[in-house]
C-alpha cells in the first residue's frame, strides 16, 4: 500500500483560503475538487521548498508537466494516486492540458528570483497561476465554462495581486522575490532597493494604495462578468472575492503594514463572510 498521503489529507492539511471555500461545494463534486486542490498544493510546496536543490525542483516540476502530454503517472514523482486521480479529472471534465500545466509554468517562473516591468508582464504571471486555476474549476463547479471564462480570469488576476500585496515582505524573504511591477514602482519614486531593504513611507503607501485601485478595479471587473446562469454554481469563488476583497480592505485600512506582519481573516470571520455570500449575495 502506498504511504503517499491522500489529497483528502492534503487539503485537510492545508489552512488556504481555497481549502476553505471548496467546503460549500456539494459533496458530489468536492471530491475531484478536491485532487485538483492537492495537485496545485504539491505543485506550489514544490517549487517554494527551501531544502530542495534547484535541479531536484526544475526536474520534479518538469515531471508533472509530462504526465499531461504522456497521458500516465510516473513513479518517481511519488504521489501516483493524486497523478492517476487528476488525469481522470481532467478526461471527465473535458479540461484543456494547457489551463493545467500553465499553473506548473507559473510556479516554473518562482524558480528564480522574479521581476516584472508592467502590470501588462505581471498578467502573464498571475493568468497562469490563478485564473488557468480558475479555469480549471468552472466546470467542477458545474458554470458553463465558456459563458464564465472571463469571470473566472478577472477574478484570477484580483485575487492573486492581493496575495502579492498582502505577502510583499514574506516574499523579499523568500530570495528577494519582488512580484509588483517595478515601473509602477517608479511612478512613486520608490525604487526596487528601497522595496528590498523594507523603506516604509509615504511614497510606498501611496503606490501600495494605487495597487490596490487596480485590485478594486479587477473585482468590478469579475462581479459584472460574472454571469447569472452560473451564480448558484459559483458560490466558491464569490466566497473567495468576499474573503480577498475583506483582506485588502483591510491592508488599505491599516496603510499596508505588510513587511511587520501578516494580514489574515479568523476562521469565524470566513464562516462570516460564507453565510453572507450564500444567502445574500
Amino acid at each position: 500500500m502506498s504511504s503517499d498521503p491522500t489529497a483528502a489529507e492534503i487539503t485537510r492539511k492545508a489552512k488556504s483560503n481555497l481549502a476553505f471555500a471548496l467546503r460549500c461545494v456539494p459533496a458530489d463534486r468536492r471530491r475531484h475538487l478536491v485532487s485538483f486542490y492537492a495537485f496545485c498544493r504539491v505543485i506550489d510546496d514544490l517549487a517554494d521548498d527551501l531544502e530542495l536543490p534547484l535541479e531536484e525542483k526544475k526536474k520534479g516540476l518538469a515531471g508533472w508537466k509530462e504526465i499531461f502530454s504522456n497521458n500516465t503517472t510516473n513513479v518517481d514523482l511519488g504521489l501516483v494516486d493524486l497523478q492517476s486521480d487528476i488525469l481522470k479529472v481532467r478526461d471527465l471534465y473535458e479540461i484543456p492540458s494547457d489551463y493545467l500545466t500553465n499553473v506548473i509554468e507559473g510556479c516554473q517562473m518562482d524558480l528564480q528570483p522574479q521581476r516584472f516591468e508592467t502590470w501588462q508582464d505581471l498578467q502573464e504571471y498571475t493568468y497562469r497561476v490563478a485564473s488557468s486555476v480558475g479555469l480549471v474549476c468552472l466546470p467542477l463547479f458545474a458554470a458553463d465554462a465558456s459563458r464564465s471564462h472571463e469571470y473566472a480570469v478577472a477574478l484570477g488576476h484580483a485575487l492573486q495581486l492581493t496575495n502579492i500585496l498582502r505577502d510583499i515582505g514574506e516574499d523579499l524573504s523568500n530570495g528577494d522575490r519582488i512580484y509588483v511591477p517595478l515601473h509602477d514602482l517608479r511612478r512613486f519614486e520608490y525604487t526596487e532597493n528601497d522595496l528590498i531593504e523594507r523603506v516604509y513611507d509615504e511614497r510606498f503607501i501611496t503606490f501600495m494604495n494605487d495597487q490596490a485601485d487596480r485590485c478594486e478595479e479587477l473585482y468590478a471587473k469579475a462581479t459584472k462578468l460574472l454571469p447569472a446562469e452560473d451564480h448558484k454554481a459559483l458560490l466558491a469563488p464569490r466566497v473567495m472575492h468576499r474573503i480577498y476583497h475583506t483582506l485588502l480592505q483591510q491592508m488599505r485600512a491599516d496603510n499596508f503594514r505588510v513587511f511587520d506582519r501578516r494580514y489574515r481573516l479568523s476562521k469565524l470571520q470566513k464562516v462570516s463572510l460564507l453565510i453572507k455570500e450564500r444567502f445574500f449575495g
